[in-house]
């Protein structure tokens, strides 16, 4: 299933000041745009990405938003947010079925955030990232101040300044059900468009595309936000963008550990590929991809180290893209999903589980592939073959099975 990322940045952030657009603010080493935009041409789920600047800076983009690894278009925003990301919905692959939207000004979104909000509009249509209120939630009214001499019986309201005019509690709402919208955003092609035909026909306002769909009646399906997924607002907020990306930029040098596990059935009439190499054998693994069981190990194993989900979740069976796809490819993905985490990886271990046929004359190629694609020297990659000496499925030769650990470290 095809997915487009919008990120809405074509605002000019009044509320943060200054003579610098908030989202060309540098934190960490790097713009606020460029790690937004980053996060989603990296993600293997996402085909192209469409980017709303403000229209003095769309002609000319910063030169991160310039060629890449997948397609990436520019576009001008509008006074609002809904009209940036209208604009850059028409600017959309037509053959996307789904479109995530996200802000630039939350730089640190996850790629396992990411893979799960989609994976829930996939489902069900529309589904917004929100975090359960923590505090106790209150609706406040403003007060005009009155004096004691207008009503004896009434209460004299103190604000905290002379200027200003009081708030009061007006209800306490209870807070389990309370959510805290942030972004991505996703939805099915029609259902977007529908939710933004809704406000232009009415002349609606909102403040996300989640509201708008909302009011054009679909159902919007909830996804667990993230703390660190902070949205830059005001100057104050620089610093707690600092520390987080300072966080991230020096994980601990001791190492991770991740533990992978794939197991295929194998039938007549498909190939036998492991670790990207072609074994010769009467029958093969079967599966959505080549089903390559070292490497899928192997990418389980390091997505795992990294606390970026798994295999399915970035890779679905159920998404054409990865129909008869090269597991090296999806391998490769995983790693660039890892050092864009400011990790790399160490060394990894894996033995694979087969009675017939042997595959001790293939390790060496199958070390070399898979180090290349892990970017690390063929030393650093382990594979033995074992048997399992008759027992269950895989004894009995009618699937294939891989063990596999990663150690990750920092690359910093």
């Amino acid at each position: 299933m095809p997915v487009t990322a919008i990120i809405a940045a074509g605002g000019r952030g009044t509320r943060f000041g200054g003579g610098t657009l908030k989202q060309l603010q540098v934190v960490g080493g790097r713009a606020i745009l460029e790690r937004s935009v980053a996060a989603f041409v990296n993600h293997p789920a996402i085909a192209d990405v469409v980017v709303a600047l403000p229209r003095e800076i769309a002609s000319d983009p910063p030169a991160y938003l310039r060629g890449g690894s997948k397609p990436l278009r520019v576009v001008a925003g509008g006074e609002r947010r809904q009209d940036s990301v209208a604009n850059a919905f028409g600017a959309a692959d037509s053959k996307s079925d789904l479109i995530v939207i996200h802000d630039a000004a939350r730089p640190f979104a996850s790629a396992d955030l990411i893979a799960r909000t989609i994976a829930a509009a996939s489902e069900s249509g529309a589904a917004v990232a929100a975090l359960q209120a923590r505090d106790t939630v209150k609706v406040g009214e403003l007060m005009v101040r009155r004096a004691h001499h207008e009503r004896n019986d009434a209460p004299l309201i103190l604000s905290s300044s002379k200027d200003e005019q009081p708030w009061v509690v007006t209800q306490t709402l209870p807070r389990a059900s309370i959510f805290l919208a942030q972004t991505p955003q996703a939805f099915r092609r029609d259902v977007l468009e529908a939710a933004l035909d809704y406000a232009t026909r009415e002349g609606v306002d909102a403040t996300d595309e989640a509201a708008l769909a909302e009011r054009a009646g679909h159902v919007v399906r909830l996804v667990d936000g993230e703390a660190s997924n902070i949205k830059i607002t005001t100057i104050d907020d620089l610093i707690v963008a600092e520390a987080i990306a300072g966080g991230r930029a020096k994980p601990a040098r001791t190492g991770r550990a991740g533990i992978g596990y794939d197991l295929h059935r194998l039938v007549d009439g498909r190939p036998l590929i492991l670790g990207g190499v072609a074994i010769p054998s009467e029958r093969g693994a079967l599966g959505h991809s080549d089903a390559d069981v070292v490497c899928h190990a192997v990418t389980d194993a390091v997505l795992g180290a990294a606390c970026l989900g798994d295999i399915g979740t970035h890779f679905p069976d159920h998404d054409p893209r990865w129909q008869d796809a090269s597991s090296l490819d999806l391998l490769r993905a995983a790693v660039s999903l890892v050092h864009a985490q400011g990790l790399e990886v160490g060394n990894v271990d894996i033995t694979v589980i087969l009675e017939r046929p042997k595959i001790k004359a293939h390790v060496e190629a199958m070390r070399r592939a898979v180090a290349a694609v892990l970017g690390i020297e063929p030393d650093r990659v382990s594979i033995k073959g074992k048997t399992n000496e008759g027992v269950d499925a895989v004894g009995r030769g009618e699937a294939i099975a891989a063990h596999a650990i990663a150690l990750l470290r920092s690359n910093a």
